[in-house]
This record gives C-alpha cells, sequence and structure tokens, in this order.
C-alpha cells in the first residue's frame, strides 16, 4: 500500500497532512539561533533598527523643522551650531537627512508588500495550474524583465504622474517579476511532494492547498527576496527623487537632497557627501541581513 492509499483509508488523514506540513519548517535550532551567529546579520539588523528607530523618531530627533529657511546661514560647514551643516537655504542637513528616513522606509516596504503581493499571487498560481495561466504569468514576467528596472519605474512613474504615492506604486510593479518567477518555480517543486498529492487525493480544495500546505512553505524565500529588493526600493526612490520624479518638495527625500548639492559639490560638498552615506549605510544593512536570512532560513545548512 503506498502513501497515498495509507492516507485515503486513514481516519485520521488531516492530521497526517498537517504533520506533513511541517517537512521543510523542522529544524533542530531556531532560525533566531542562526542568525545570532551571523555577525554580518547582526550588523545588517543593528542598522536597520537604528534607521527604524531614527524614521520613527524623528520629530523628536530633528532639531530644526524640514523647512525652515536661513539664507544668511546658508552652505554653513559641519560644526558645532549645525552638525552635518547646512544646505543652499541654510535648512539644517541633519534635521532633514533624519526626516528622509521616514521617506525611504516607507517606500522600502510599502513598495515590497506590493511587489510581494502581485509576484507570489502570480508565480503561486502558474506553478500550481500550470498550462495556459503558466503560459501567460510566464511571459509577463518575461516582458517586465525585458526592460532595465529603473527605465520601467520612470515610465510608470511618468504614465502615473510625479509624487511618493505613484513612485511606490511604480516600483513596486517594476519588481514582481523576480517574486512571481521564484515562487512559481518553488510551486512546480513542491506539488509534486507526497502531502501535496495526499491532500488533492482527500479532495482538498485547490485554495486550501495553496494556503495551507504551499505558501507556508515558500515564505522563507520569499522573506528574503523581500529584504534585498527593500534595499533595490531605496536606491530606486533615491534615482527618482534625484530626477525630481519622486518626493516632492518641501518633502524631504535623500535623493532630491543629493540633487540640490550637486550643483554646490566643489564648495559645499557635505550636502552631497551625508546623504550620499545615509543610502549606503541603508542599503548595506538591508543587504546583509538578507544575507544573514538566506543562511539561516536554508534547509541545507541545518543539522539532521
Amino acid at each position: 500500500m503506498n502513501s497515498v492509499e495509507k492516507k485515503q483509508r486513514d481516519p485520521g488523514v488531516s492530521s497526517a497532512l498537517d504533520t506533513d506540513d511541517g517537512l521543510f519548517q523542522r529544524e533542530s535550532e531556531s532560525t533566531w539561533s542562526r542568525l545570532r551567529r551571523s555577525p554580518s546579520a547582526m550588523i545588517g539588523l543593528a542598522l536597520i533598527a537604528l534607521l527604524v528607530l531614527t524614521a520613527l523618531a524623528a520629530n523628536l530627533l530633528a532639531a530644526q523643522g524640514i523647512d525652515e529657511q536661513s539664507l544668511r546661514e546658508g552652505l554653513l560647514p559641519p560644526g558645532s551650531a549645525y552638525v552635518l551643516g547646512t544646505d543652499e537655504f541654510g535648512r539644517d542637513l541633519l534635521s532633514r537627512i533624519i526626516h528622509g528616513s521616514r521617506i525611504s522606509l516607507q517606500v522600502a516596504i510599502i513598495a515590497t508588500v506590493i511587489s510581494a503581493a502581485v509576484g507570489v499571487a502570480l508565480g503561486a498560481v502558474a506553478g500550481y495550474f500550470g498550462g495556459r495561466i503558466d503560459y501567460v504569468v510566464q511571459a509577463m514576467i518575461d516582458i517586465s524583465w525585458a526592460f532595465p528596472t529603473v527605465l520601467l519605474a520612470i515610465f510608470l512613474v511618468a504614465v502615473l504622474g510625479a509624487g511618493l504615492t505613484n513612485l511606490m506604486i511604480a516600483v513596486g510593479l517594476s519588481y514582481w517579476g523576480g517574486f512571481a518567477a521564484m515562487v512559481r518555480a518553488q510551486v512546480l517543486s513542491l506539488r509534486e511532494w507526497e502531502f501535496i498529492t495526499a491532500a488533492n487525493a482527500v479532495g482538498a480544495r485547490h485554495v486550501r492547498i495553496l494556503f495551507r500546505h504551499i505558501l507556508p512553505n515558500i515564505l522563507a524565500p520569499v522573506i528574503v527576496m523581500g529584504t534585498m529588493m527593500m534595499a533595490d526600493a531605496i536606491l530606486i526612490e533615491a534615482t527618482l527623487s534625484f530626477l525630481g520624479m519622486g518626493a516632492q518638495p518641501p518633502t524631504p527625500s535623500w535623493g532630491s537632497i543629493l540633487a540640490s548639492g550637486r550643483s554646490y559639490l566643489r564648495m559645499a560638498p557635505w550636502v552631497t557627501i551625508f546623504p550620499g552615506v545615509a543610502i549606503m549605510v541603508t542599503v548595506l544593512g538591508f543587504n546583509l541581513l538578507g544575507d544573514g536570512l538566506r543562511d539561516a532560513l536554508d534547509p541545507r545548512l541545518r543539522n539532521p
């Protein structure tokens, strides 16, 4: 009697399926324990925690308002009065960079959620049902990959209009193909496993199989890809804001601060250097955390 027949005749088939659901989730040690042993992951986590705390406490940490101008104090170098100096309008650069962290974090989270929602849904449906649906989704993925991500985001913002909300939608719709391709490949592999075959044999609905048995087992790679995409989303947001297609004045954005400082690069390099460092450190933090999560969640690295 094969495994499928056993599950069909076993009155406790539901509990057996629940046990099989944990096939990819069993581990002899917690993910957190693995993550803690990675110095790079801890550094990345610390940087991201610092970004989150800065964004949440921006009103408390910023010495001045984001648009308080003093033309007499324009382009002052870093000093005791202004820790990071001022821009061409005499605005405190530190305050604007602190408030700009909110924009970067907001774009990173919302754009990633949009991209993951679209990509995971289409990838799961394509991988599970196959056939014409799979063909159409693959064609859509190929079309999205045919354009460089930045150019596709610029095109979408040009169609939707400049602004922070449209920028987040554009970035999210520019990255969904990666999620869809990865999820599709995972689902194609998972649907051949015995616990999926057993669920089909006992008449479980497709929606239940997808949400109860398949999606929980592909969360790990989705989380890792989402972390990596947050870094890309911040870079894309900075690029579009630099071009004037993102957050509009007087809302501070790291990209727009960079754009305003390029005209004064020789006489006031700090206007460009400090927001550039903020972007670099934030992207580094997300990448380090993503690498650590990938190693911690990789089932091949778990002890038997």
